[in-house]
C-alpha cells in the first residue's frame, strides 16, 4: 500500500514538474521587452504612462525578433509591407568624436525601442566616392523601422571632415546632432592607442605618443598631429555653427558615459524628444570589462566588443601637462559656445 502511494506521488510531481518547465518556457518564448516581464525590482514609474501616441510595445518586440532576420537578409517584401516597415533617413546623427565613446552611446541609445540603429559607418558624407553615389545610396544603408521610430547612425569622422557640415544641412538643415566628448589629452591618447595596435598587429614599428605630440625642433605642442587636432574641439564645432544653430547640437559627457551612463543616456532621450525608456535596469557594471554592458531584457544582454577600453601606454607627465595646458583655453571656449562645462583640467 505504502509503494502504491509513493508511486502516485512520484507521478504528481513528474506532472507538476512538466506544468512548471513548460509555463517557464512559454514565458520565456512570449517575453519580447521588458515591458512584458517585469524586473525583481522594477523602478517605479519607470516607462511612464502609456497613449495612443506613445511608441507602440510592438516596436519593441519587432527590434528584438524581426530586426535580426531584416539584417541577415532573411525576410522577404511581403514582411516589409505586412510589418509597415521602412528605410529612413536618419533623424539624428553621432559626428563624433572618435575615441570619445560613439560606438558606447550608440549601443546605448539602441536600447531605447524608438530607436534604430545603423550598425555600420557608413561614411556618407566624408567619402567623396560614397557621397557621389547619392542620398537614395544613403538610405538604402539605413536599417528597416517604423515610421515613428527615429534612425541613428555614427560616423566620427564627420566632425573633423570640412565638406560634412554642409553636406548634411543639405539633406536635413533641423537634424539633430550628438557630439560625444572625453577629456581632450586622454581622448588623444586613447586615439594614439588604438593606431598603434593597429601597427603592431602588422609587425610595423611605430613612434612614441611624446614624439609624436611635441614637436622636437620647437618643444611645443604639435598641432600637425591628427589625434592632438581633433581634441581641439572648439575648432571643428565652429565650421559646424556657419551651417546649424548651437540648438541643434547636443554634447554627451564621454567620460560621464564611461562612469555613470543613465543620466547621460536621459540628457540624450530628452534633447531627442523621446518618452523615457531607458532605466538603470538596462545597464549593469561588468567588473570584469570594468565596463557597464546593456541588458535588453531577461534573456538578452550586450556587452562591447573587447577592442574597447585598451590599456594606455604610459606617458611621460611633462608631456601630459603640456597638453591639457595647451587645451585649456580651446575648452574654456568649448564650455562658453556649448553652454556646458566639463571637469577637465
Amino acid at each position: 500500500m505504502l509503494f502504491k502511494q509513493q508511486a502516485w506521488l512520484r507521478q504528481k510531481l513528474l506532472v507538476l514538474g512538466s506544468l512548471a518547465v513548460g509555463s517557464l518556457l512559454y514565458l520565456v518564448a512570449r517575453v519580447g521587452s521588458l515591458d512584458r516581464l517585469q524586473p525583481i525590482c522594477p523602478i517605479e514609474g519607470r516607462f511612464g504612462a502609456r497613449n495612443q501616441a506613445d511608441f507602440p510595445l510592438r516596436a519593441l518586440q519587432f527590434k528584438r525578433g524581426l530586426l535580426h532576420e531584416f539584417r541577415k537578409g532573411n525576410a522577404s517584401k511581403e514582411q516589409v509591407h505586412l510589418h509597415d516597415l521602412v528605410q529612413q533617413l536618419p533623424k539624428a546623427i553621432i559626428i563624433g568624436v572618435r575615441k570619445g565613446g560613439t560606438r558606447a552611446l550608440l549601443e546605448m541609445l539602441n536600447l531605447h525601442p524608438a530607436v534604430v540603429k545603423a550598425s555600420q559607418e557608413i561614411h556618407f558624407f566624408d567619402n567623396d566616392e560614397n557621397y557621389a553615389k547619392g542620398i537614395e545610396w544613403y538610405r538604402k544603408k539605413m536599417p528597416f523601422s517604423y515610421p515613428q521610430q527615429i534612425t541613428i547612425e555614427k560616423s566620427p569622422a564627420y566632425f573633423i571632415t570640412e565638406e560634412v557640415p554642409e553636406r548634411i544641412y543639405k539633406m536635413n538643415s533641423s537634424i539633430k546632432l550628438l557630439i560625444i566628448v572625453r577629456e581632450p589629452t586622454t581622448r588623444a591618447v586613447s586615439d594614439y592607442t588604438q593606431v598603434l595596435e593597429g601597427k603592431e598587429r602588422k609587425n610595423k614599428t611605430y613612434y612614441k605618443f611624446e614624439k609624436l605630440a611635441i614637436d622636437p625642433n620647437t618643444c611645443e605642442v604639435n598641432t600637425k598631429y591628427k589625434a592632438v587636432r581633433t581634441s581641439i574641439y572648439t575648432k571643428h564645432l565652429e565650421r559646424w555653427l556657419k551651417y546649424f544653430p548651437i540648438e541643434q547640437f547636443h554634447i554627451v559627457d564621454g567620460d560621464r558615459l564611461i562612469t555613470e551612463p543613465l543620466p547621460e543616456l536621459q540628457l540624450v532621450e530628452k534633447f531627442l524628444n523621446l518618452p523615457p525608456r531607458i532605466s538603470q535596469y538596462n545597464l549593469y557594471f561588468n567588473a570584469t570589462r570594468g565596463f557597464y554592458c546593456l541588458r535588453f531584457n531577461i534573456i538578452f544582454n550586450k556587452c562591447l566588443a573587447g577592442s574597447k577600453g585598451r590599456i594606455h601606454p604610459e606617458v611621460d607627465p611633462f608631456v601630459i601637462t603640456k597638453l591639457r595646458k595647451f587645451f585649456h583655453p580651446f575648452n574654456q571656449k568649448f564650455y562658453q559656445i556649448t553652454g556646458r562645462t566639463l571637469n577637465w583640467p
